[in-house]
C-alpha cells in the first residue's frame, strides 16, 4: 500500500514552494524612472526589458544626462547611455538583470550600480555576449566592482 500525503499538506508544500521562488522578484522596486537621449532605441528596449519584469518605467528624454549623471555620484568615465532612477539607486547602462536583483536582495550602502559603456548582448543591445560584464557600484564618485557576469 502507498503511504499518501494528505491533500490539505500538500497544498500546504505547494503554496511555500510558490511563495519562495517569488521572493527575488519581490525584491525589486515596483517603479524606476530612466533618462536617456530622445533619439536612443536601445534605451527604450532596456525600459521595455524591465517593464517584462514587472517594472513601470517612466522615460524622460528632455533633460541634460550630463547633470543627470553628476546629481546620481557618476564616477567618470564610467557612463553609459542612459541612467535610471530606481528604489533609492542610481542604475547606469544596460546592467543585467542578474545585477539588478542582486543589487535589491542585498541593498548594499552604495548609490548605485552600473555597466560602463554599451555592452553587445546586454539587455536592449543585439547581438551575441562576447565578453564578459564587469558591473561595478559606485559611491561618492568613486567605483568598485560589484560584480562580473
Amino acid at each position: 500500500m502507498l503511504n499518501r500525503i494528505p491533500s490539505s499538506a500538500t497544498l500546504l508544500m505547494s503554496a511555500s514552494l510558490l511563495l519562495g521562488a517569488g521572493t527575488a522578484h519581490a525584491a525589486l522596486p515596483a517603479e524606476a524612472t530612466l533618462y536617456k537621449n530622445p533619439q536612443c532605441i536601445c534605451c527604450d528596449k532596456y525600459a521595455r526589458h524591465l517593464e517584462e519584469h514587472g517594472v513601470d518605467v517612466t522615460i524622460v528624454d528632455d533633460v541634460s544626462l550630463g547633470q543627470i549623471k553628476k546629481s546620481v555620484g557618476l564616477p567618470y568615465g564610467l557612463g553609459a547611455c542612459h541612467t535610471i532612477e530606481m528604489g533609492g539607486y542610481a542604475i547606469e547602462g544596460h546592467v543585467p538583470f542578474a545585477a539588478l536583483e542582486k543589487l535589491f536582495e542585498e541593498r548594499p550602502d552604495t548609490d548605485g550600480i552600473g555597466l560602463a559603456g554599451m555592452p553587445i548582448g546586454t539587455p536592449g543591445m543585439p547581438g551575441p555576449k562576447q565578453e564578459a560584464w564587469n558591473v561595478y557600484q559606485f559611491r561618492d564618485g568613486e567605483a568598485q566592482p560589484f560584480m562580473t557576469l
